[in-house]
């Protein structure tokens, strides 16, 4: 895990991690600020609202997890153990991904698509993803909405159980959308103007925890397969 991967833990045994997708990799980028709110708020709802099976969040920055065009000799379907691949990077991000229990992929939306990077990065693998629940938080001028719903259906393709409803953040006029193209503070930390919720996307930080309220049942339904 990286230095700027953050961590959360549950109250008693850790049985499930659940990782926070920074998805975009672009410099300049607000990805960072927003996957942090996120994950802020996920913190805030963890802590807020105890739930039967214990889980731990995790900020997985995948600026941080650069890989290469997808590089390994054989189909990633094919293979059910992190030591059967190639290359040493694969075999890391294998063993990364293994360790979670479900996700929330918070993407950018450029040019009506979703980045590059992070569909490379889920075709590297497949039973690492197969079967975990998964979320997607998009961002965008408009909110980002035609990424999210092709993340969805990718993440679907490597049999992911996918919650139905997405989040959509859209910059709300265009000085943030002028500030978030530089990469410049969003003021997102809830500390400017004394306002504790932070100055945009009040709103949607409670869709943000409706529709991870719907992951944590599907991620409650996957261990009490496994007992």
């Amino acid at each position: 895990m990286s230095s700027t991967d953050k961590t959360i833990v549950a109250d008693g045994h850790l049985s499930k991690q659940i990782a926070v997708v920074v998805c975009s990799q672009r410099t300049p980028r607000v990805g960072l600020q927003i996957g942090t709110f996120v994950f802020d708020t996920l913190k805030q709802y963890h802590s807020s609202h105890p739930f039967p099976v214990p889980y731990e969040l995790v900020l997985v920055d995948m600026l941080n997890h650069s890989l290469p065009m997808f590089d390994e000799p054989g189909i990633p379907s094919q293979i059910r153990s992190s030591s059967d691949y190639t290359h040493a990077h694969t075999r890391a991000w294998s063993e990364l991904i293994s360790s979670f229990g479900g996700f929330v992929f918070v993407t950018p939306q450029y040019n009506w698509g979703y980045p590059a990077s992070i569909k490379n990065a889920i075709d590297y693998l497949y039973h690492e993803w197969a079967g975990k629940p998964a979320m997607v938080v998009s961002y965008g001028g408009h909110g980002g909405g035609k990424a999210a719903a092709q993340l969805k259906q990718v993440l679907q393709g490597v049999r992911m159980m996918v919650v139905p409803d997405h989040v959509e953040l859209a910059f709300p006029n265009r000085e943030v959308l002028v500030r978030a193209t530089t990469g410049a503070d969003l003021e997102l930390n809830g500390a400017d103007e004394g306002r504790p919720e932070g100055t945009i996307w009040v709103k949607e930080k409670q869709e943000v925890t409706k529709v991870f309220a719907e992951l944590l049942v599907l991620l409650a339904g996957t261990a009490a397969q496994r007992c």
